[in-house]
């Protein structure tokens, strides 16, 4: 017997701890369960034959917003090639709906709802040891499945509607209907203990270039309207027992990133202390850790105590998503915007964690005035990295229940994304699209802060900044293409001399640095100014501080022709940065 546990990524970098945790927890049929990880960029019919050769005789998909429309497409052309092989679906994206999509999906089985290794371990033995029959189903906690398909075809003309009949569903075909018996919903599956789970990467060996998610709680003790992991109050905490040698387990490997997703990772200081206490005391100088944290939470202890990290031992992710009072206040976000301010402003100084702020354009009352002033705050705070995300409406959460009732419009599949809201219309969220990318490209990358750092202070605001360039994007129809890390700084340069011709030669140096501290390129950028005339000093000068480094003339501000030297071996751990030092010989 196979349980076939498949699992669709968004990345190949990433890993899915949904699929891992389940056969960790699987018990005696553990040896019984495979796994098979895909990512969304490979073709269906790839992913069709893969798991058609693994010869499953059952199959489970992990299912989420990212890959519910591929999960969608593969369990109607896996039943239509292995017609025998039950198919379950579990995840967020079909727990909250469970009876309505089996009744729209005649392909798919049953559904696991909810927190599914419990129910995934006594169904497996379900299959294994016993017959999967109704019995031995209905005492499963946390399933919806269809009782049995009776072979016995109707007229089309006698299918009742779903209103009469809501507990039954039929597959049409050109001849007729198949009725499907009674879906049946089990009670839902009792919340775990997340100290009786076993730890779920123990088999794993392949770490290198992969992302491990971890999870050292579940639930969120907040109540944000647009976030399926309010449901759940009740905060749970794997013990740190457990934990702390799980995290070593990571550390010896020398894993390059651990992403926790617990949901907010210092709602209790005492667990979040003594984890990080913990990864700064067995630092191996490799791995980094991202948190999910609420920044206003952070006292002056825990200040203290990442101040001390090496730079890049750990990263932040602080959600603001508003800075409209009104907005906050609907999507039931408390938030201490001035103490946010004061923590985040703190980390920064201490030049050694990388910080992600996250905004969320198409909440309620914030119209696209609103949403460059939010931007325009967070932007004041100078994370390492500002991400401008789009309201996603999910099933099962309060948003997707009053979105009616705000006007909110969405797109009708996955990731259900606000198309439209009475206060931003969708020429709004076109342009913020627009602007996203320009973050994206220009700001996250850490490409071009020298040349952003001296040009965005000559616009408004850096709202209005990345609008323009949006805008100067779509004059010239660039936004339809994709663009080489060149034509990035060719762009930039040409929106600069477009704004302030008379500082063209200033941006072109700027831009030049900014090109330098990435890479010692190969060939020059036709952007760069021509550097003949220094050739001699310069081969001079690598000549001194070793070939390896790139030495590039300048002019300073006094007229005078200064030196610098490009050191690639010791470089930002947060920005990646070469050492840049002036040459004093």
């Amino acid at each position: 017997m196979k349980l076939l546990l498949t699992a669709i990524n968004a990345k190949y970098i990433h890993s899915n701890l949904a699929v891992y945790s389940l056969r960790a927890s699987a018990g005696s049929i553990r040896d019984q369960v495979e796994l098979a990880e895909f990512t969304i960029n490979h073709r269906t019919e790839e992913i069709l034959r893969d798991i058609y050769r693994k010869k499953p005789d059952v199959l489970f998909f992990s299912c989420y917003i990212w890959n519910m429309v591929y999960v969608t497409e593969l369990t109607a052309e896996c039943k239509k090639v292995m017609p025998g092989v039950p198919i379950w679906l579990g995840g967020p994206e079909v727990s909250y709906d469970a009876e309505q999509y089996l009744r729209e999906h005649p392909e798919v089985d049953g559904i696991l709802c909810g927190e599914g290794e419990e129910s995934f371990r006594r169904l497996g033995e379900c299959y294994v040891n016993y017959k999967a029959d109704v019995e031995h189903l209905s005492q499963i906690p946390g399933l919806v499945f269809r009782r049995n398909l009776t072979p016995q075809k109707k007229n089309e003309e006698t299918i009742p509607s779903f209103t009469e009949h809501s507990n039954k569903s039929y597959v049409n075909y050109e001849a007729g209907a198949w009725e499907v018996e009674q879906i049946q919903t089990n009670h839902p599956a009792p919340l775990v203990d997340l100290s009786t789970l076993p730890f779920p990467y123990q088999e794993l060996t392949d770490f290198e270039n992969r992302i491990i998610y971890y999870e050292s709680s579940r639930g969120c003790p907040f109540s944000c309207s647009y976030c399926l992991s309010s449901i759940d109050k009740s905060v749970r905490f794997r013990s740190l027992e457990l934990v702390l040698p799980e995290l070593q387990f990571f550390l010896d490997r020398k894993v390059p990133q651990v992403k926790f997703v617990d949901r907010t990772f210092n709602c209790r200081k005492s667990h979040a202390m003594a984890i990080w206490r913990y990864l700064l005391d067995h630092d191996n100088g490799v791995t980094n850790f991202h948190f999910e944290i609420a920044a206003d939470l952070l006292d002056e202890d825990e200040l203290a105590l990442i101040a001390r990290m090496r730079p890049g031992l750990i990263q932040l992710e602080i959600g603001v998503q508003s800075t409209n009072p009104r907005t906050l206040e609907a999507i039931c976000r408390k938030t201490d915007l001035g103490g946010l301010r004061n923590v985040v402003a703190k980390v920064h100084a201490g030049k050694n964690i990388h910080q992600h702020l996250d905004l969320i354009a198409g909440l309620p009352f914030e119209d696209y005035e609103s949403f460059g002033r939010s931007f325009n705050d967070v932007y004041a705070m100078q994370p390492d990295q500002l991400q401008l995300g789009f309201l996603k409406v999910l099933k099962g959460s309060r948003m997707h229940r009053e979105a009616e009732q705000y006007g909110i419009v969405c797109r009708a599949l996955p990731p259900y994304e606000v198309l439209c809201t009475p206060w931003l219309a969708f020429s709004d969220v076109l342009r913020l699209k627009m602007v996203e990318d320009m973050v994206e490209n220009y700001y996250n990358s850490h490409q071009f802060d020298g040349t952003l750092e001296k040009l965005i202070p000559k616009f408004p605001s850096p709202f209005a900044f990345f609008e323009r360039l949006a805008e100067f994007y779509e004059e010239r129809h660039a936004e339809q293409r994709k663009h080489s890390r060149v034509q990035r700084y060719e762009l930039l340069l040409a929106f600069a001399q477009k704004s302030f011709p008379e500082e063209k030669q200033s941006f072109r140096q700027l831009l030049t640095i900014d090109y330098y501290l990435r890479e010692r390129a190969k060939a020059r950028p036709s952007f760069a100014p021509d550097q003949t005339a220094y050739k001699e000093s310069i081969a001079e000068i690598l000549r001194q501080t070793g070939k390896q480094n790139h030495v590039e003339a300048v002019s300073a501000e006094d007229g005078q022709v200064k030196y610098l030297i490009f050191d690639y071996e010791n470089r930002d751990p947060l920005t990646y940065a070469a050492r840049v030092t002036e040459y004093k010989g």
